[in-house]
């Protein structure tokens, strides 16, 4: 009895154990089958199939995106130049002598005609004196000299003295009155010398430091430089444009696709040293008609008002001039373009399908923080502004639109620099 008991027993323990080792077998196909079962999902429920990922990889990521709309746009471009003073004069002595004097304070205002030095006036004051008396004799023989030359006319009528001593009179009277226009001329350079020594300022300025002080021997031989007066209100400008970049407005005005709008009177603003835009705008004055050739530029001329003297000759600028208008300019933000290894500039587009869609532009200027695109994009296109990371071509996504900045209804004027580079995204 026990031995069927056991043999029972020990069956049913084999069968256990069979039961088991199947089961362990079978667990991990069911955990496979069940994972499978949750996280696929059926293939509708994700994208179409290729466009970026396989069926059922979940929803497309957001993007936002600009429409393209043609706008006019008053370009401007940033050009270097120092400031240069309206008028300038150097001071330089005009006779020599001793500096008795000098009249001015260093760095202030001077009025036209104001006194500036004064050299030793004493030897001057001889040499006119000198002139006058030579002047004098002269003026008194030509008195002589007319009398007998018309006592002679009375003989000469009467056969009464020869003709050549009537000849020989009129020749002394002539002679003498050179000598009084000759006496006339000393007495007048006496006076200007004597003039020079009182030295005044020809022009309305700012002076500068003096370059000679009392008791300085200064010689009319070498013009010795004594001072310089500057006019700073207004200001010149002297900007530097390079020939191919004026050669490229030229042709862009010629060809229609750029209104030039450069003239004489061309409003010019301005840029100082560090960066702050200064206050008045100035007018252009004259283009260059010659290149330099050490640089492959031209110089552009402006004026400007400095009523406080905030700029200084020497100074150096960055001003903008308005190159033209393009009456149809497509606009796309800097964020959006990207370039690669050899500087070729392209955008990301959402398509009709939804789908991103690369798109290879010619964007060679930059306009405020937007590119200036002249290819590869027409009215409407969607071009991807926001959500460009982890974007491969094809893949589908949410668009929404994304207001642009600055706004396309209204004309836009910036500083227009050519050869930029863009922000890769």
């Amino acid at each position: 009895m026990n031995a069927k008991i056991s043999s029972k027993f020990a069956a049913h323990a084999d069968s256990g154990a069979t039961l088991c080792r199947n089961f362990s077998l079978i667990l991990p196909a069911l955990v496979g089958l069940c994972f499978l079962a949750g996280c696929g999902g059926s293939p509708q429920a994700g994208g179409p199939p290729g466009a970026g990922g396989p069926p059922g990889a979940g929803a497309p990521p957001v993007v936002g995106f600009v429409t393209v709309t043609p706008t006019p746009v008053e370009l401007t471009d940033e050009l270097p130049g120092r400031t240069s003073p309206y008028r300038i004069a150097e001071i330089r002595a005009r006779v020599s002598g001793i500096v008795l004097k000098r009249c001015f304070t260093e760095g202030s205002e001077v009025r036209e005609g104001q006194l500036l030095f004064e050299i030793d006036p004493a030897p001057y004051v001889a040499a006119l004196a000198s002139a006058r008396a030579t002047l004098a004799r002269a003026e008194a023989s030509v008195v002589s000299a007319r009398a007998q030359a018309s006592r002679y006319a009375t003989l000469i009528a009467a056969n009464a003295i020869s003709r050549q001593d009537y000849d020989n009179a009129v020749a002394a009277l002539q002679a003498d009155d050179a000598d009084v226009a000759s006496g006339r001329a000393a007495v007048d350079t006496a006076e200007i010398n004597l003039g020079y020594t009182k030295i005044t300022s020809p022009l309305t300025g700012r002076v500068g430091r003096s370059s000679v002080t009392e008791g300085a021997f200064v010689q009319e031989s070498q013009a010795t430089l004594m001072a310089t007066v500057q006019q700073l209100d207004p200001i010149y400008v002297d900007l530097e444009q390079s020939s191919a970049a004026w050669l490229q407005l030229k042709e862009a005005a010629a060809s229609g696709r750029l209104k030039d709008t450069s003239t004489d009177q061309t409003p010019v603003s301005l840029l100082t040293e560090d960066g702050r835009k200064y206050p008045l705008t100035g007018t252009m004055e004259f283009s260059e008609v010659t290149v330099d050739t050490s640089t492959g530029s031209l110089v552009i001329r402006a004026v400007f008002p400095n009523p406080t003297h905030l700029l200084l000759p020497g100074m150096f600028v960055r001003a903008q001039v308005a190159a033209g208008t393009e009456p149809s300019a497509i606009l796309v933000p800097q964020l959006a373009v990207s370039r690669n290894d050899r500087g070729e500039a392209s955008v990301l587009l959402v398509n009709q399908f939804g789908q991103t869609e690369p798109r290879p532009i010619v964007a060679e200027r930059s306009v405020g923080t937007s590119w200036l695109v002249t290819q590869g994009l027409n009215a409407g296109d969607r071009v991807i502004v926001e959500g460009l990371q982890m974007l491969r071509p094809g893949m589908p996504v949410m668009a929404k639109p994304t207001r642009p900045s600055p706004p396309s209804s209204a004309p836009i004027s910036g500083a227009a620099t050519a050869g930029g580079t863009a922000t890769d995204s």
